[in-house]
């Protein structure tokens, strides 16, 4: 697969994520990755000397870098040989859904939109392994083709 199926794929994942979590992040017991994200974009365009203060700008481009990081993440998946995509696709989902809730605090980040119950860091941890299955099913369909 070549590097440009490899990021539809990625895509694919990215959106996939990106859709779950926006259908459900208006309910009490669900992750609000999104809050996190603007935490992390703000406090970088600080670092620059600048900042957002309309949260509708806020919002759209914390969203157009999730896809666009998410994108690039997910990608790697489908650089995996076929018989290897969903081994993979567990490991890499894991690994970022597990950083999704142990690195804000050490980043600085309030990690509570992510991790504030078991449940919460469980469902984060899923959010990102279902992005990374979906990325797989879409290059296991290219693979095919």
């Amino acid at each position: 697969m070549g590097k440009i199926t490899n990021l539809l794929a990625g895509l694919a994942g990215s959106v996939a994520l990106n859709l779950l979590h926006e259908s459900l992040k208006n309910k009490r017991t669900t992750p609000r990755i999104d809050f996190l994200g603007e935490q992390a974009l703000q406090k970088t365009v600080r670092y620059f000397g600048g900042n957002i203060t309309d949260t509708e700008d806020l919002y759209k481009a914390t969203l157009a870098g999730d896809i666009i990081s998410n994108t690039i993440y997910y990608s790697w998946i489908a650089s995996a040989k076929r018989q290897h995509l969903y081994a993979k696709a567990i490991a890499m989902g894991l690994l970022a859904g597990i950083g999704a809730v142990k690195l804000p605090e050490p980043l600085g980040l309030n990690p509570k939109s992510v991790a504030k119950t078991d449940g919460i860091k469980a469902m984060t941890v899923a959010y990102y392994v279902f992005g990374a299955l979906v990325t797989a099913a879409v290059a296991s369909a290219f693979k095919k083709a």
